[in-house]
């Protein structure tokens, strides 16, 4: 069987390995789900793995199947699945338990573990490859109208989950109604932010660096939300003008723009951090007020990292309302296919060297 892999610790070391079909007795207890892959998702944490910045092989293993962002089709299940049945379309979620008390509740992406455990990143092999087996209670169900854009669930439920928190920890304040919002960045992550907000009924502004005419900027728009260029309009002023926002999701992958988020929130406002950056950069910021304006104004800011399988059936529900309010929307941010496994050269080209690309995404197999 085919898969893309990389040897961790190797840096540029993809490759195409020739690994064992999985089988349905894998799994315990008769609750196996085999996959066909359709489609695979790539983004930022697969050409980081590639550059050996993180990621490591499951045990037994010198190599380690990349891709997190799967979609594909049910082929067999176990004698015990009966939430699922062969010709469904799925996604499997990523985490998987370790043995904290909250790998043991379900909240997987929330462990204290050192140790973690994620398909396609690190001790777990990915979905870069033509079949993958998996334990029902990981693989969620895609209706058949988003089988076109079900690639898209997995980055979908890194917007669910942060949004999701914000909401949980305004809950302290027992009436809170957000009205405005911010997303910093328009990549994958910022597009399905701003869609995601928007079906919540806020008013939406999306900072990002390019400048129009950006077709980013045009999907933006198409959502009824506002699009700031911050080579245009820094983020201070578009917060005058536009905010200050009650709620605002992170997701340029760059530290200082956070600084500047967090003195654009409003009085009892949540900052969602979606970015993981690695590095050492320093700079100035007026510490003492931003401190200040955080007790006094009662602001949150938290951190958030992949999902579980809650925040997979909101993307669902969530991908499904926006093909009614906004058909066609999401099927625009798959703009760079890939066909075949062998061309995983190809496909890394267009990750690293993006000229314009959203979503980047090998085709695997045929619907």
């Amino acid at each position: 069987m085919k898969a893309i892999s990389v040897f961790p610790g190797k840096p540029n070391s993809v490759h195409l390995a020739d690994s064992p079909k999985p089988s349905l007795d894998q799994v315990p207890n008769g609750r196996g789900v085999l996959v066909k892959v359709l489609r695979v998702g790539v983004d930022g944490t697969d050409k980081e793995i590639n550059a050996a910045e993180y990621g490591a092989a499951p045990p037994g293993y010198d190599y380690l199947i990349i891709g997190h962002e799967g979609f594909g089709k049910v082929e067999a299940v176990g004698p015990n699945v009966s939430e699922l049945r062969p010709g469904d379309y799925v996604v499997a979620t990523v985490r998987r338990p370790g043995n904290s008390i909250y790998d043991l509740i379900g909240t997987n992406d929330m462990t204290t573990d050192s140790t973690y455990y994620e398909r396609g990143i690190n001790l777990r092999h990915g979905y870069l490859t033509e079949y993958y087996v998996d334990d029902a209670e990981f693989v969620v169900k895609v209706p058949q109208g988003l089988k076109h854009v079900g690639v898209l669930l997995e980055p979908t439920t890194v917007v669910e989950k942060g949004i999701y928190q914000a909401y949980e920890i305004q809950r302290r304040l027992k009436v809170w109604k957000p009205r405005k919002a911010a997303v910093m960045g328009a990549g994958t992550i910022g597009l399905l932010a701003t869609l995601i907000l928007r079906l919540r009924g806020l008013d939406v502004t999306t900072f990002a660096r390019s400048q129009k005419p950006y077709l980013n900027a045009n999907l933006i728009e198409e959502l009824g939300a506002r699009y700031i260029s911050t080579k245009e309009t820094s983020i201070a002023d578009g917060a005058k003008q536009f905010g200050p926002f009650d709620l605002i999701l992170e997701a340029t992958g760059n530290s200082t723009v956070v600084f500047d988020a967090m003195q654009a929130l409003t009085k009892n406002g949540v900052l969602v951090l979606t970015s993981v950056t690695g590095g050492d950069k320093k700079i100035e910021i007026p510490a003492d007020r931003i401190n200040l304006e955080f007790v006094l104004g009662n602001k949150v800011m938290v951190g958030s990292v992949n999902a579980n399988r809650e925040y997979f059936e909101l993307g669902v529900r969530d991908m499904s309302q926006a093909e009614l309010e906004y058909p066609g929307w999401l099927g625009k941010l798959l703009t760079d296919p890939v066909k075949g496994l062998d061309n995983y050269q190809e496909l890394f080209k267009k990750l690293t060297s993006p000229n314009g690309a959203i979503k980047v995404f090998c085709q695997v197999a045929d619907f």
